[in-house]
């Protein structure tokens, strides 16, 4: 294991987190479905989470070479990963109770 990012490193796997992991699927299907990256915006409504939350993810994910952007231009992001290689995008389930 890696001791400086906790993320196991086992030849032939994915170099990321469980979280990151579902955030490069989100970039991923988001990408395939609209035909362009989400924006920021678009990650903090799914994951439910602040902008600050999201935008550090989008370094994190910069920095441990997953994604690419282009400084200063919106919905940039490009996956360095291959697909196969991303675990199942799945949905974040609505409270029902709040709902009716």
């Amino acid at each position: 294991m890696n001791r400086k990012s906790g993320v196991a490193q086992h030849p032939g796997r994915p170099r990321f987190t469980e979280k990151q992991g579902h955030y490069l699927a989100f970039i991923y299907t988001y990408s395939r479905m609209f035909r362009r990256p989400p924006a920021e915006t678009d990650m903090q409504r799914h994951f439910r989470v602040s902008p600050p939350s999201v935008h550090q993810m989008v370094i994190t994910l910069e920095r441990a070479g997953l994604i690419r952007r282009q400084p200063g231009v919106p919905r940039s992001i490009e996956l360095l990963v291959a697909p196969e290689d991303l675990p199942i995008l799945k949905c974040l389930e609505i409270n029902r109770s709040n709902s009716l």
